[in-house]
């Protein structure tokens, strides 16, 4: 099942669901994801079945609403402070090719490595850990919250002072959190985690600045398992002509940590169980236009899709005027 939410004539916001390639179809009664989200928790009930004992009401062309500007981010909050949007590298293997090239980096002995190789050799060494047991932590990174989401369709805003806007295609897990401090997992979405690489690649230490950038995710949201492989497609359009494109892959099968040690390692902070809230949380990347040398510009435009998730993402960029900031004594 897919859900979605967009917005009806009177500006209202209505939740909408598909099972595969059937009609999409307004849910009833349901005032927004995050609330039939949190009814599930409190009720113990699964939401796929609980969407099914609320019924369906009118059918929707949400390609059209997509085209029409209609549809917001999957999921969001009444209060935008109370959702979050984080995330995690080095945790996919890569192409064969980049693997190998790793795995003989790796073989150089331990003074040779970079921190960034010993993280994903931790990764490579101890990301899937049997069932019950703890695995290694993976990188993590934050990335602001619900003011820098960004909803399918809208652009992605690149500060004026930023280095770089690049896009990178993943899959994000949504989550809620319930009134005991439980997580649950509302689905999983397609994100384009959007950062700094020029500022990124200049010292690692810049990881926090480079990712405190807009992210959008969605449009839908795949209830039920994460597909162990994923095979997607990351594309660049400039002027209405494909400027880049290049297969992605996620999926546990091409990651060097399972969701679940991602998960653990994310809740396990108490800062990220405060029932009610939102988080948004993705799950990393080894497919980038930037590795290709590709300098994105003003009005190119990003889209991610794979099958298993609806509709492609599709974002257009743009840059932010400057603004200058001034602290005042009080």
């Amino acid at each position: 099942m897919l859900i979605s939410q967009i917005l009806d004539d009177a500006e209202t916001i209505r939740v909408v669901a598909r099972n595969g390639g059937g009609k999409t179809r307004v849910i009833n009664g349901a005032r927004s994801v995050y609330s039939l989200a949190m009814e599930a928790a409190r009720t113990g009930t699964g939401l796929e079945a609980l969407i099914e004992r609320k019924g369906y009401g009118e059918a929707v062309d949400l390609d059209a609403a997509y085209k029409r500007g209609r549809l917001v981010s999957p999921i969001n909050h009444p209060d935008p402070a109370h959702l979050h949007l984080t995330g995690t590298g080095l945790t996919h293997l890569g192409s064969a090719a980049t693997r190998d090239s790793m795995h003989r980096k790796l073989n150089d002995g331990e003074e040779q490595l970079t921190d960034s190789m010993k993280m994903f050799r931790m990764g490579l060494e101890g990301g899937k850990p049997a069932k019950g047991q703890v695995g290694v932590q993976p990188e993590w990174f934050y990335k602001g919250n619900g003011t820098m989401a960004v909803a399918p369709g809208a652009p992605l805003m690149s500060p004026a002072f930023a280095q770089d806007g690049g896009e990178e295609p993943e899959i994000a897990g949504i989550y809620v959190i319930g009134d005991d401090g439980a997580p649950f997992r509302v689905g999983f979405t397609l994100s384009n985690e959007f950062s700094d690489h020029v500022t990124e690649r200049v010292n690692y230490l810049f990881l926090a600045h480079s990712k405190l950038r807009n992210a959008s995710f969605g449009p839908e949201i795949l209830i039920g398992d994460l597909p162990a492989d994923i095979r997607g497609a990351s594309r660049i359009w400039r002027d209405g002509k494909l400027l880049w494109e290049k297969p992605f892959l996620s999926g546990e099968a091409n990651m060097s940590h399972t969701i679940a040690n991602l998960e653990h390692h994310h809740f396990k902070y108490s800062a990220f169980r405060q029932p009610g809230d939102v988080h948004v949380h993705m799950f990393g990347t080894a497919t980038l236009s930037f590795a290709d040398g590709i300098r994105t510009e003003a009005g190119d435009t990003f889209e991610i899709e794979a099958q298993d998730f609806g509709l492609p993402l599709r974002n257009p960029l743009e840059i932010e005027k400057p603004v200058k900031v001034a602290v005042k004594a009080l």
